[in-house]
């Protein structure tokens, strides 16, 4: 999938400006949008349907000839040259079958090879655009889903839209062309039975659509939204496992997981059954039509206005028909299923993206790393009051300020403003002069590395997470960024050193580990902008140490913020910006504010004095 052709996702929403949404031709208009960014596969595909098609509508009428000229041919006696003509003809039609099956199988051999290229190139182009969209989506929208379901929204669908090409393009699609041209062929013979064939498919498929979209649908929708769960109940208990070994507690979430299982076992079987229901319904009907069809050709040859060949020409064709009719049902249950399994992620593209580049965003390019917050306003939706009101700070370029306050006070919320992961409701942050909301998140935030208190590690080698700071770097580089963050000892000791796969999330690493790496990450990424989020908070003193050793190398000549609690981290920095409910109280160096009488920093320092 090309890169404009995500962006076009990331952007555009099917269906956001309607006022009152039909989620079956939504998703249905999802999917034959990117069909159709694959022109050439959609085409081949088309063309084989449409090939081993005719095949199969064409060989009932030369049956039907066939057995008319072996009626001639079976006279006896000396042979008259009508006989041996119909003998000749008798010849010609078998060859004509023949060809007939060899364009059929042709014809099938195209449409499974187009649609094997289409629907991979369509679901690769869906997993790529969806994985940018929900990567894109807000914070706030990652704290509210769980990674779980949203996992399994991603798969179900993509994987559904594998289903729904096949239902459609190699079951459904034969099947329309079919009965369309055999009611051709059976209108130019006999108009009643083109009007009896045509009237009795048309009104087993309008009940066969009835039954899915008003009875089956709206069951396998619910047993949809029950499987997210269950895969959101399976993720969280997953990756929370050392706080349930830690609780004791499998037996309490074997049985969280099996309450879930009971409700999702309800709802899916009980759509399944509908499904059963709905398909028994439908086969009956194709029976009545059959006898219908069968009772009208033998009432005409009854009286005498079709002959052998045409009775064998419409058993044959109703013999051909009944096949296609006999799971017309069930696949048009199939493209329901298939739809109410993507609209979770056709859903997807219809969410905001919560924090959107402006159009014309440029990218930022930060020379000096000076920073400014011009009079911001900004308050969390959940809360009844903003957090910052006309808060205004100026940071110049390559000092070294803490951010220091209670729990709450809104440091790490000045930080994600910083990075954009939250747009200001008023005022504006400008680095080196040019606003923040202008450029480009991801130049941005190109031009900021963080150390968090918790730093997060990818299940990969210790080498790929370091170089995560500057994809591209020599492993010489990344040994460097390693020894100035006091990472290369513990790294060396490894038995695959640098291929050392560090688990999820880092698990295979201490805290202290886990800690170095990401400051050789931040080394490695060499932005003028730095940010130590508690970074130091939750170390033991000899892991402390050495942190807080790389932290001083990593400081030198950029513009760097320090959120702290631990105010002994933060007492050698050029500045102490001190918070309270969104409000800046105190700005001073450590020798100011501890001398401050009555100051929040004064006390909050004391306070931990006493405490060590």
């Amino acid at each position: 999938m090309t890169g404009r052709s995500i962006m076009t996702d990331l952007h555009a929403a099917p269906g956001q400006d309607r006022p009152a949404r039909n989620e079956f031709a939504e998703v249905l208009d999802f999917v034959i949008r990117r069909w159709l960014r694959h022109p050439g596969a959609l085409a081949w595909t088309l063309a084989g349907v449409s090939v081993a098609t005719v095949a199969d509508v064409v060989t009932p009428l030369l049956a039907g000839w066939m057995v008319d000229d072996v009626s001639r041919a079976a006279g006896g006696g000396v042979a008259t040259p009508s006989m041996e003509a119909a003998r000749r003809g008798v010849l010609w039609l078998v060859g004509g079958l023949v060809l007939l099956g060899l364009l059929g199988v042709a014809g099938r051999r195209m449409s499974y090879l187009g649609i094997t290229h289409l629907t991979a190139r369509t679901m690769r182009g869906i997993a790529e655009s969806a994985f940018a969209r929900v990567q894109r989506f807000s914070t706030d929208w990652h704290g509210n889903n769980f990674a779980g379901s949203t996992v399994r929204r991603l798969t179900r669908g993509m994987w559904a839209t594998d289903t729904l090409a096949d239902t459609l393009m190699l079951m459904l699609l034969p099947s329309v062309l079919v009965l369309a041209a055999t009611t051709v062929v059976l209108a130019a013979h006999w108009p009643s039975m083109g009007l009896l064939l045509g009237v009795s498919a048309i009104l087993l498929v309008v009940m066969s659509t009835a039954l899915t979209l008003r009875y089956v649908a709206p069951s396998a929708r619910l047993a949809n939204r029950w499987d997210t769960r269950m895969g959101a109940a399976l993720a969280d208990a997953v990756t929370c496992n050392s706080v349930v070994k830690a609780f004791g507690a499998e037996r309490r979430e074997d049985a969280h997981l099996s309450r879930i299982l009971a409700r999702w076992q309800v709802r899916t079987e009980r759509s399944w059954i509908r499904g059963t229901n709905s398909g028994n319904l439908q086969n009956l009907a194709a029976l009545v039509m059959r006898v219908l069809l069968i009772g009208a050709v033998l009432a005409l040859w009854w009286r005498g206005r079709a002959g052998p060949g045409d009775v064998a020409y419409v058993l044959t064709m109703v013999f051909l028909v009944q096949g296609y009719l006999r799971d017309i049902g069930q696949q048009i249950s199939m493209v329901q299923r298939s739809v109410n399994e993507m609209e979770e992620l056709v859903a997807i593209y219809r969410l905001p993206l919560g924090v959107a580049d402006r159009p014309a965003a440029g990218t930022l390019r930060v020379t000096h790393g000076a920073i400014r917050f011009d009079r911001v306003g900004f308050g969390y939706r959940a809360q009844a009051r903003p957090l910052f009101h006309d808060l205004s700070i100026d940071i110049p370029a390559g000092s070294r300020v803490a951010l220091v306050g209670p729990s709450g006070s809104g440091k790490t919320t000045l930080i994600k403003l910083l990075q954009r992961l939250y747009d200001v409701t008023s005022g504006q942050i400008l680095i080196d002069g040019i606003d923040i909301a202008t450029v480009t998140q991801e130049s941005l935030r190109s031009q900021i590395a963080i150390v968090q208190q918790e730093p997060v590690l990818f299940h990969r080698s210790l080498a790929e997470n370091i170089a995560y700071g500057r994809p591209g770097a020599s492993m010489a580089d990344i040994e460097e960024a390693a020894r100035q963050a006091n990472a290369a000892g513990f790294i060396d000791r490894l038995p695959k050193g640098y291929a050392t796969m560090v688990g999820e999330r880092g698990v295979k690493l201490s805290g202290g580990e886990r800690q170095r790496v990401a400051i050789a990450r931040a080394f490695l990424a060499n932005a003028p902008i730095l940010i130590f989020d508690e970074a130091t908070s939750s170390l033991d003193s000899e892991s402390e140490i050495l942190v807080q050793d790389a932290m001083e190398r990593l400081m030198v000549g950029r513009t760097v913020l320090v959120i702290a609690h631990r105010l002994s981290t933060v007492v050698g920095l050029d500045r102490i910006l001190v918070f309270a409910h969104g409000t800046l109280l105190e700005d001073g160096s450590h020798t100011d504010l501890v001398t401050h009488e009555g100051g929040l920093y004064r006390r909050l320092f004391e306070l931990q004095s006493l405490d060590g």
